[in-house]
């Protein structure tokens, strides 16, 4: 009878006994490290923090909030929008956009009235971003139209409307905060801040170029 080759009876034993020492090692790596971490969600959070982060220092020296940019020329071709304060005048808006102010351009519109009076939603959108700004705007809301072509920003309000939140559609008329001085705004002199911006290519509610908002109204 032919018999197969014969192993050394100890093999067993030492392929168990490395076994049993390599489960040790990597249990007492797991102890000392823990188990792996996925990779790419630290990587998220910054982003998101830095984004946070840069919004803010732009905003703590200038009230529209965006980056200074040159402002767009030419026609707009859209609907008017509402008007976001109920009985506001429309002509008084005119010029605002090129006020100078200490350090900066306004870029925007400032609409005078009584603490808390309602703000109103000046089209049909959705709520990008609602924002604090700690020496600029105060409690600010981004709006992005329904293209994501435009955002809209309301900026020193008191507070926002009950129940108002990130990702929120929203209609014109709708209330979506209250007039204040919250931010840089002078304590005895409530007013909102209202912004109109190109969104760029890359749709990000802290980035775009500053529109006049005196012929939206039109």
């Amino acid at each position: 009878m032919t018999r197969g080759p014969r192993f050394p009876r100890t093999l067993p034993v030492a392929v168990i006994t490395i076994s049993f020492l390599a489960g040790v090692a990597v249990d007492s790596l797991l102890r000392v490290y823990g188990p792996p971490k996925p990779a790419d969600e630290p990587i998220v959070r910054q982003k998101a923090d830095a984004a946070d982060a840069a919004a803010d220092t732009t905003h703590s020296g200038v009230a529209s909030g965006f980056s200074r940019t040159v402002p767009t020329t030419g026609s707009i071709s859209r609907a008017p929008l509402r008007v976001p304060i109920d009985g506001a005048n429309v002509e008084a808006m005119k010029g605002g956009f090129d006020e100078q102010r200490p350090g900066h351009e306004h870029e925007a519109v400032d609409i005078l009235a009584p603490r808390n009076t309602p703000v109103h939603a000046v089209q049909d959108g959705t709520i990008a971003k609602l924002f604090f700004s700690k020496g600029g705007g105060g409690n600010t809301i981004y709006e992005f139209d329904p293209t994501d072509h435009y955002a809209y920003y309301y900026a020193h309000l008191e507070r926002y409307a009950d129940g108002l939140r990130e990702g929120q559609p929203i209609h014109a008329g709708d209330v979506i905060g209250y007039v204040g001085t919250s931010g840089n705004a002078p304590p005895n002199t409530p007013h909102l801040h209202f912004a109109v911006f190109e969104l760029s290519a890359d749709k990000k509610w802290w980035k775009g170029t500053a529109v006049d908002p005196y012929p939206f109204f039109k």
